[in-house]
């Protein structure tokens, strides 16, 4: 978690921080083997050097991309779960609970869909 350190310590509100250190200290526990990392001014955890999963945070929600190919897989589940979402990503608004549950799956989506995968991003 050290390498994310700095960019918690630049979200203004201690509740977002908060909310977003449990979110990516999660995935760091869940997934020990996936690689923290800050790119683009965000957190993001990749696998053998491809994007898994990356955060970034605004002042309505806490944002995860799971890349459209995560999107495009559970939309439905991400519309049951409450979460707005573009092509690219989803929204969990700061008030709303993190279906964790859901943020595993497109996890281990991506990770299998990218298992033979030799660049950044799809």
């Amino acid at each position: 978690m050290e390498v994310f350190k700095e960019f918690l310590e630049r979200i203004d509100n201690p509740q977002h921080r908060a909310r977003t250190e449990e979110v990516i200290g999660w995935v760091a526990s869940k997934f020990p083997n996936l690689v923290p990392k800050i790119a683009w001014n965000q957190p993001m955890f990749t696998d053998h050097g491809t994007y898994i999963i990356g955060f970034s945070v605004s002042k309505q929600h806490l944002a995860v991309s799971p890349e459209r190919a995560g999107i495009s897989q559970f939309a439905d589940e991400i519309a049951q779960a409450g979460y707005g979402h573009t092509k690219e990503l989803l929204r969990i608004r700061w008030d709303q609970p993190v279906d964790f549950s859901l943020l595993e799956k497109m996890i281990e989506f991506n990770m299998m869909d990218k298992a033979d995968c030799s660049t950044f991003w799809r």
